[in-house]
């Protein structure tokens, strides 16, 4: 019998999955103001955990507080409390009795932190986003020991993410953040052991995981989130991605996510960008799902188990991608955000697919959709059409129901100024 959503798997490590779907990583924004999980985060993750998925990947978990995707991330940031243990602790226990494991996802935001958190933050050179507003600062080159540094951080979030009791970890090299960028050579200009040939840009990718690695042991997951491509002309593309893939073989991971995109490039949101983007395969603009074939060519060389997520809607299309070998596991993600149950509802056929909302979030048509032409229109679109998300999880973690229907730039205007509002009461 083929392969569906509703079989279990068993990861290399030896954790069993209830079934092949997975809440994959979303930014919640819901830490308080020295960045530890809160009740509210606890609330949201036990209502997805409900909803059907085997596993649930946290958003974003900084392990350093300097450098965030958002005022809101939980960080794990040197020796962590027993207050701040109690919050990863019940985090960790949100889904207890529900059948579904949750993992967490560890990163660092580099030059991708917004400049309201950190108006100076830090890449693999000094190369900025090409991005249109104003939102991220100019970032500066980290020092060799500063990337020593970054190493360890990854490798100790990830002990006390064992200690806490989380089911495991997943080192995010994917979407722009730090990992990505010394992955990619249009932000990695360095001439050191950390930048040029493939090799030695992800050198800090291989370094993260081995040291994650020593820190805890085999028998608990591991997971690492690589792009496909950065779909930008001269980015980290494609048979680059395969030849990282086959280092990875050797580093004994529980399974890779495969993505693509960065703010720059947005693919991973279905979205075009405003940076100069690579031609896209017919055969992909054809697809639901937005990396199902590179996955498909990944499976030919890839040693771990496949997660595939980025445009999965349908029952149809996520068996299919199953039992074709072309993918383990199948990550949903925006669904979740105005439906929690809709993993269960699709595992109980009471649903075929789920509701495709980004169809509809635009500002308007023509020079205000997300075709425009001008660069700050689009990227304003994208913008506005991630606040929707951001404002329903919000909703959710407050036990409220989700709005299919929210006015989309009231939405933008509320998370910008509750965005910039949480970093003025950061405490440092």
């Amino acid at each position: 019998m083929p392969v569906t959503i509703a079989d279990p798997l068993t990861l290399p490590c030896g954790v069993r999955l209830k079934n092949r779907l997975v809440k994959a990583a979303m930014t919640e924004g819901l830490a308080d103001e020295t960045n530890r999980a809160t009740p509210r985060l606890d609330a949201l993750y036990h209502r997805w955990a409900e909803g059907g998925a085997g596993l649930l990947i946290t958003g974003n978990v900084q392990v350093d507080r300097r450098f965030l995707e958002r005022p809101g991330n939980v960080a794990i940031d040197g020796p962590q409390d027993a207050a701040a243990m109690r919050t990863l602790e019940s985090l960790a226990a949100s889904a207890n009795g529900t059948g579904s494991e949750i993992i967490v996802q560890l990163s660092h935001a580099g030059r991708q932190t917004p400049i309201y958190v950190n108006k100076r933050p830090v890449a693999p050179s000094e190369i900025a986003l090409d991005l249109p507003g104003g939102q991220f600062g100019a970032p500066r080159a980290l020092a060799a020991d500063e990337i020593e540094d970054v190493i360890q951080r990854f490798a100790h979030a990830a002990s006390v993410c064992k200690a806490a009791g989380f089911a495991g970890v997943q080192a995010h090299g994917a979407h722009g953040y730090l990992i990505s960028e010394f992955l990619n050579p249009i932000a990695n200009r360095r001439t050191d052991e950390w930048g040029g040939s493939l090799d030695n840009r992800a050198r800090l990718l291989l370094r993260v995981v081995a040291a994650i690695r020593a820190k805890v042991g085999s028998g608990f997951p591991v997971a690492v989130k690589l792009n496909s491509s950065d779909f930008q002309k001269g980015g980290f593309a494609f048979d680059e991605c395969l030849q990282v893939i086959e280092w990875l073989n050797e580093e004994g991971i529980d399974f890779l996510e495969i993505s693509g995109g960065s703010y720059e490039q947005p693919k991973m949101m279905g979205i075009e960008g405003v940076a100069p983007a690579e031609e896209q395969r017919p055969s992909t603009k054809a697809r639901e799902a937005y990396f199902l074939q590179y996955a498909e060519e990944a499976a030919r060389v890839a040693k771990m188990p496949l997660m595939v997520t980025g445009g999965f809607r349908s029952r149809a299309a996520m068996d299919g991608a199953l039992a074709s070998g072309a993918a383990d596991l199948v990550g949903v993600a925006r669904p979740l955000c105005v439906d929690p149950d809709i993993c269960a509802k699709l595992l109980s056929g009471v649903v075929a697919e789920a509701p495709r909302h980004e169809k509809n979030l635009r500002l308007g048509d023509g020079f205000w959709g997300p075709n425009s032409k001008n660069a700050f229109i689009k990227a304003l679109n994208g913008f506005a059409g991630m606040a929707f998300y951001y404002e329903n999880i919000f909703l959710l973690a407050g036990g409220e129901e989700a709005q299919d229907d929210m006015p989309l730039f009231p939405a933008f205007l509320r998370h910008q100024v509750g965005e910039r509002r949480q970093a003025r009461r950061l405490k440092r």
